[in-house]
């Protein structure tokens, strides 16, 4: 392993977030800060409690799931297809380095941005909401799981894409909606029964589920199934990403 390499991908990523500090942290900070407001104020003054926590805290780990997996995306899917756009991909092709360094520095730094912004979301919670975490380990477990498998999947789709509007396709059309049908300002036994049955193939609701057992104790799923859930999307995303490298799709045709 270069660690040189990985490094110098991972600090020149970086770098870039925090030149562009505005959108790329304050930007999501205030979306889910109006969030709070909207729906903690004004449905939570409605809907008391969800299976026993107060629905302005019950909803903050779907809130934080949902920047994350949309931050980890982007970051991730416009690192890569950056250097496609300008050309520079190929001098990191033809650089003495593996795809696993390439993919650990450009996944290693969108899934820290998306960390980062994660864990100031939940500080941000705190001065609107009370919030206890039952378990912080498995918290934080859940929160970089996250951030790595769709930092993944946006490098993936920064490898796919051939403009900049497909870059926000699947983000916008895709992991917004399923978020949003996936337990995060609800729990699904809220649901009609076949309603829930359908709700359980979206993947999404395994990680919220699992992320909200960790603050509250409470999940709609097992919380192994949710770990073995998020585990599985790791593995395929990385096995397509080896793929991708070793037959050259996308990147050198």
């Amino acid at each position: 392993m270069n660690f040189n390499a990985v490094w110098t991908i991972y600090i020149f990523e970086m770098r870039r977030f925090f030149r562009t500090i505005t959108q790329s942290l304050i930007s999501p900070v205030l979306s889910t800060s109006l969030y709070f407001v909207v729906f903690g104020a004004a449905i939570g003054s409605r809907i008391q409690e969800v299976e026993g926590v107060s629905y302005g805290a019950f909803i903050v780990p779907g809130l934080i799931m949902l920047s994350v997996m949309t931050q980890a995306t982007s970051n991730a899917s416009f690192g890569i297809y950056f250097p496609k756009f300008i050309g520079t991909i190929y001098e990191l092709l033809s650089a003495p380095i593996s795809f696993l360094e390439v993919v650990a520095g450009y996944v290693g730094a969108a899934a820290t941005k998306a960390l980062f912004i994660g864990i100031i979301i939940l500080v941000t919670a705190f001065f609107f909401v009370d919030i206890q975490i039952k378990h912080p380990i498995m918290m934080m477990l859940f929160l970089v799981l996250t951030c790595v498998s769709f930092s993944l999947l946006g490098f993936i789709i920064g490898i796919w894409a051939d403009n900049f509007e497909k870059l926000q396709l699947i983000p916008l059309l895709v992991i917004t909606p399923l978020v949003f049908l996936g337990g995060s300002f609800y729990s699904i036994t809220m649901l009609p029964p076949v309603w829930q049955t359908i709700t359980l193939f979206n993947p999404v609701v395994y990680l919220i589920s699992g992320f909200r057992w960790s603050f509250f104790g409470e999940a709609d799923v097992a919380i192994g199934i949710s770990l073995f859930a998020i585990a599985c999307f790791t593995g395929i995303c990385l096995a397509i990403i080896w793929w991708i490298f070793r037959t050259g799709w996308r990147i050198r045709q």
